[in-house]
């Protein structure tokens, strides 16, 4: 795939991995025996099908998508405040309104407790842009385009999502320098708090796939700048992001136990060494955050991808 997405290319995309054709006789004839399926490229090269160069040709094209996502951030200086003032004002405003108002169960300081449930937020309403940015291409007809290209399917949705993880990077830095200034420290050693970003930076990928199929189901970009609000507010605030779950009612507290969200926020704790009452509850997602986040993680790539997989195939109808 060239790098510049319009430039001309010889022939429009064809079948690439399908039923292999029939083999004929000389005189046109169906002999009907099978041959070995072929991919076809740019030029109308054509190469026999394997695992390894699938996964070649994915990644090669993903990486030319991811660069063109990039060139966006940078280019499109109206997003540069949702990147360094966004995650500003969330510490901010989290820290010095509620930093002295909530009494940790167990004792410890509201402001450490409070960072990671600020990064469990930013990394699950990763699946906002995302949604948006999907939607607008779909909609500016870019995905009509990719589909008459030799590009493999799976990389317009890997692009996208690789891109956001950049994105998600920057953000969830501003904020470690933002909380280091308020009072927040990782007292666990820097290997921790490596895996801890780790760990945040797999959620978020896992949840800009939900983004990337809902902004291929909205019917407008307009609809797309709402649909994730109506789930996402519910699903970030019924957690311990903010508050301890010990505090809820108890339906809502079991509700709160199992929540992803909740999971992300007490494996960063965990990993940074910061207060996590979330630990005393002696459950399940209490006692292993970090292992149930990776699964959720993966879950939700595997269910997402796949949608996302299905949706582009009856878009393409």
């Amino acid at each position: 795939m060239s790098e510049s997405l319009s430039e001309p290319r010889p022939e429009p995309l064809g079948p690439r991995v399908g039923a292999a054709p029939m083999a004929q006789d000389t005189d046109g004839g169906n002999r009907g025996q099978r041959v070995a399926p072929t991919r076809h490229r740019a030029g109308g090269h054509e190469s026999a099908w394997s695992l390894g160069s699938e996964f070649a040709w994915a990644i090669s094209d993903a990486g030319v998508l991811t660069r063109r996502n990039l060139r966006h951030i940078v280019r499109l200086r109206e997003l540069w405040p949702f990147l360094f003032l966004q995650p500003l004002v969330f510490v901010l405003l989290f820290s010095l309104v509620f930093g002295g108002a909530i009494q940790l169960p167990g004792g410890g300081s509201y402001r450490e407790f409070l960072l990671a449930g600020v990064f469990a937020q930013a990394v699950a309403f990763s699946t906002f842009p995302t949604t948006v940015a999907m939607a607008y291409d779909l909609h500016l007809g870019l995905m009509d385009r990719l589909r008459t290209l030799p590009i493999h399917p799976a990389a317009i949705f890997i692009g996208r999502t690789v891109g956001d993880i950049v994105r998600m990077s920057i953000s969830l830095a501003v904020m470690a320098l933002c909380g280091l200034a308020v009072g927040w420290r990782i007292d666990d050693g820097p290997v921790r708090a490596v895996g801890a970003f780790a760990v945040l930076l797999l959620f978020g990928f896992a949840m800009s796939w939900v983004g990337a199929y809902i902004g291929l189901i909205a019917k407008s970009v307009q609809s797309a700048q709402g649909i994730p609000m109506i789930w996402l507010f519910p699903v970030v605030f019924v957690s311990n992001a903010f508050v301890p779950t010990q505090s809820m009612p108890e339906p809502l507290e079991t509700v709160a136990e199992w929540n992803p969200v909740t999971a992300v926020a007490a494996a960063a704790r965990e990993l940074f060494g910061n207060p996590n009452p979330f630990k005393a509850e002696g459950t399940i997602p209490a006692e292993h955050p970090v292992l149930l986040t990776v699964i959720y993680s993966f879950v939700i790539i595997m269910v997402a991808a796949t949608l996302c997989t299905r949706r582009m195939r009856a878009v393409g109808r």
